[in-house]
């Protein structure tokens, strides 16, 4: 049984380590996530129950939402440094805020269409800019604050998607005003917290270990940093084998819900089984935190094989359930390595990005998450038509080839990524575009 009080306990030193304006910061970042996590289950059923159309039309939606999230994962990326982080961040969460209310008050479905992929967009334009913001304002600090923003975020979804079936059971518009309520909070706060950060001088700070704060005259300007998208991109050594990693990553997580959701279903289990599933990701997010500490320490103190170690993770979780998931527990077995898997990865890839990439990392970041994201746009198709034409031996056994292709991607990445240095900055173009 977890003793609760041992591991807050545990937890308070990492809190107090940290600067107090990151701490309200994450806290800031707790209640958006938990916000928004009470609508995103729900996108389903509000698209078949309110709007009058079919599961089919109901997976497009969410098709093309995808399809904008990750055009705007790359387009926050390249716009950072044009319009600042500020301005990019808080316009992007004022424009969701926007939009959430405007879906409230819609019935017309060409205009709800149009407004959920707005909301896309400007969600993934949101993402590259925190990550970079985080790393370039407490960059002494970073490694710890990626990891406690992945469990901040997540205690927030698990928490916003219990709140969210019970707003829905009232009303399903009030999910969206809700939602769009935090976000515009969010917004308010970012507006009074947030401080530009000056990197016209990061890669002096890179050198000599600065500690990333603020520019003393909070410059509102946006910064000029050079920026030769064609040279970024030739570097691909430093992007393109851990951003393929990362969608086959993700394109292998989907399985759980296009095709461990159906298959508990099928078995006639009660669906509650499937939601206990991801009570077992959040309890293991928390009470595993402890464990995955000493697997960094002990076997993965570089970033690239951090990666690397979390694939091993989820290749183990993946063909476990390929060969035993006639039994739940065996499920459950697997959710927990998977798990451990996840919590190693995803504060990985925004930290080296900061380390190698300098005052590039938004420009990486964004591309990386546009690939992230192609892969939670895939998996559904793959793993639902493998599940309708084959069963789920077959969702399995795709969902384990995906794991090892991530696999391979990350050994690639880490054997091309050993150097301790960042990456140089050298000879890159004007921002003449």
């Amino acid at each position: 049984m977890i003793n609760v009080n041992r591991l807050s306990l545990s937890a308070l030193p990492l809190f107090r380590s940290l600067p107090r304006d990151a701490l309200f910061f994450l806290a800031a970042s707790f209640v958006n996530s938990t916000g928004k996590a009470v609508m995103w289950p729900l996108t389903t059923l509000y698209v078949h129950n309110v709007m009058g159309k079919s599961y089919g039309e109901a997976g497009l939606v969410i098709l093309y939402q995808a399809l904008c999230g990750i055009l705007g994962e790359i387009t926050g990326g390249n716009l950072y440094y044009r319009i600042g982080p500020k301005r990019m961040i808080t316009g992007s969460f004022f424009v969701s805020s926007c939009v959430m209310f405007a879906i409230a008050f819609t019935q017309q479905w060409p205009i709800y269409l149009m407004l959920v992929c707005l909301l896309g967009f400007a969600n993934g334009i949101s993402m590259p800019s925190m990550n970079a913001y985080v790393g370039f304002r407490w960059k002494a600090h970073r490694r710890k604050l990626y990891n406690v923003m992945y469990v901040c975020n997540n205690v927030g979804l698990s928490i916003g998607a219990m709140v969210g079936g019970f707003v829905a059971s009232i009303s399903f518009s009030l999910t969206y005003l809700l939602t769009a309520s935090s976000t515009l909070l969010f917004t308010l706060f970012l507006l009074v917290f947030m401080k530009e950060v000056d990197t016209r001088t990061a890669g002096e700070e890179e050198a000599d270990g600065g500690n990333g704060a603020a520019s003393g005259n909070g410059s509102r300007h946006p910064v000029h940093v050079p920026m030769n998208r064609w040279q970024l991109l030739r570097n691909v050594r430093l992007y393109l084998f851990v951003s393929v990693g990362s969608m086959f990553f993700w394109l292998s997580f989907t399985q759980w819900a296009n095709g461990v959701a159906p298959y508990i279903d099928e078995k006639g289990l009660d669906l509650k089984y499937y939601s206990l599933l991801w009570t077992i990701n959040g309890i293991v997010i928390l009470a595993g935190q402890p464990f995955t500490s000493w697997i960094k320490r002990r076997f993965a103190k570089e970033i690239v094989w951090q990666m690397l170690v979390s694939a091993l993770f989820t290749v183990t979780a993946f063909t476990f359930i390929l060969f035993f998931h006639d039994n739940y527990a065996y499920l459950a077995i697997g959710m927990v390595l998977a798990t451990l898997g996840e919590m190693m990865l995803l504060p990985a890839i925004p930290t080296f990005f900061s380390e190698k990439a300098g005052v590039h990392s938004p420009f990486y970041m964004g591309l990386a998450g546009g690939f992230a994201n192609m892969g939670r746009m895939i998996g559904p198709l793959v793993f639902g038509h493998a599940y309708d034409l084959w069963g789920i031996s077959s969702v399995f056994f795709f969902g384990t080839m995906a794991s090892l292709a991530a696999l391979l991607m990350f050994y690639i990445h880490a054997n091309m990524n050993k150097d301790p240095d960042p990456v140089s900055n050298a000879k890159l173009g004007t921002l003449s575009q």
